[in-house]
């Protein structure tokens, strides 16, 4: 799993000019506005860490108080007060999303038994949440929009759009996560991209799909995984876009038992994923004590039962290593398995997802995460053993990080 905070309070316009009423820490009065007010409350009742209350009732205070916001203020403003709120609380798993963006559907999958009772309402008829997409996320960077991660087996993936490229329109109009690919799922659309800078436009043709988070991501991780032979050695990799898909491990886990990773050298787990979640002894897939075995009926079809890698592994880490994932990278850096790339996130929290009156999703962080005894990571992250930078823009497809990790593992498996 792996990356985005609250607010609270009131004031009319009337009310401006006069002293704001002394209210108590864990109770900052209302707005008057149902979406901003349930915000606070869900935060006040809910966020994990009762001492950072109190700057986050002052922070609603002062918010309140700069502009008049009650039930009649624009979405815009609203937005504003609530994004300010939240980003007092300087928590990670914390934060507002709305349905306008992938993260919202994503979100929404990966929390749907926190929301459960209302997904058929906001997902209908089945209750699953899925959307209109090609399996991209941009990123904007200085004044433009780049293509920051590529889900493998996806859509853009298949019509060859790479990691960097800018987009610059989609049908001739402005890219937008969700609105560019409304009402055209099962058609093929034009993307303009520009792959190096100053160079002339180039136009992809992609199909756009109804994609389900979970299941996209399990064919991210399926699609990912790869074979590749250096000097005599054979490599594979494997990268977990996040934790929290159902069938995520256990894809890994059967390949590496039976399938294209069973006979290679070493493996490459890049964990520059969108989203952490999943099970925290998810390493022990890889730094597991424990011997591999199958459970075998009469009928002689085995099931695997437990699958623990012996063999050398290098991971790949960056800021999108978060949460679980982060969790993954701890486990692996402190069992001695070399870690490629640049800091994790620092965001090791656990967080619960609710639903506002406007039906946007709010994550708040019900619990602070500590391993062993005083371990955290929040706020600090897990540093890479062999720093390698990436930038971004008119990147091309080209990946620094994943060929420093291949060099790592060629010095392992010759004895360096």
């Amino acid at each position: 799993m792996d990356i985005k905070t609250f607010g609270l309070l009131a004031a009319t316009a009337l009310n401006l000019l006069q002293p704001l009423p002394v209210v108590a820490d864990d109770a900052p009065p209302k707005s008057g506005n149902p979406v901003f007010d349930r915000a606070v409350e869900l935060v006040v009742d809910n966020f994990h860490d009762a001492s950072a209350l109190p700057r986050f009732g002052a922070t609603v205070i002062r918010e309140i108080g700069s502009e008049p916001l009650n039930a009649a203020s624009s979405e815009a403003r609203v937005d504003k007060a609530i994004d300010r709120v939240l980003a007092s609380l300087q928590a990670s798993h914390t934060g507002r999303f709305e349905a306008d963006t992938i993260a919202y559907f994503e979100l929404a999958d990966i929390f749907r038994f926190a929301i459960r009772n209302e997904m058929r309402r906001l997902f209908p008829p089945e209750g699953q949440a899925s959307y209109p997409g090609i399996g991209m996320i941009a990123e904007p960077l200085t004044g433009a929009l780049f293509v920051s991660d590529v889900y493998d087996g996806s859509p853009a993936a298949r019509a060859g759009i790479l990691t960097g490229d800018e987009i610059l329109s989609v049908d001739g109009a402005p890219y937008h996560e969700i609105a560019s690919f409304r009402d055209k799922v099962g058609r093929t659309i034009e993307i303009r991209l520009r792959r190096k800078a100053s160079a002339e436009p180039i136009a992809v043709q992609v199909a756009v799909e109804r994609l389900r988070p979970l299941r996209t991501f399990e064919k991210a991780i399926e699609a990912s995984i790869s074979v590749t032979e250096r000097k005599g050695k054979r490599i594979g990799y494997v990268r977990l876009w996040t934790l929290s898909a159902p069938d995520g491990l256990d894809i890994v886990a059967r390949e590496m038992a039976d399938g294209r990773l069973k006979d290679v050298d070493g493996i490459i787990v890049d964990l520059r994923g969108r989203w952490g979640g999943g099970p925290s002894d998810a390493a022990e897939l890889f730094v597991g004590d424990t011997p591999t075995f199958r459970l075998i009926p009469r009928n002689g079809e085995a099931t695997l039962a437990n699958v623990r890698w012996q063999r050398p592994v290098v991971g790949i880490i960056d800021s999108g290593a978060r949460s679980g994932l982060e969790l993954f990278a701890y486990a692996l850096k402190v069992n001695g398995i070399p870690l490629v790339g640049s800091r994790t996130a620092g965001a090791l929290l656990a967080g619960r997802a609710y639903l506002l009156p406007d039906d946007s999703l709010l994550e708040v962080a019900v619990s602070d995460a500590v391993i062993g005894d005083d371990v955290r990571l929040e706020g600090i992250g897990v540093e890479p053993d062999i720093p390698v930078a990436f930038t971004l823009p008119y990147a091309a497809g080209r990946d620094p990080q994943r060929d420093a990790a291949v060099q790592e593992m060629q010095r392992i498996l010759a004895g360096g």
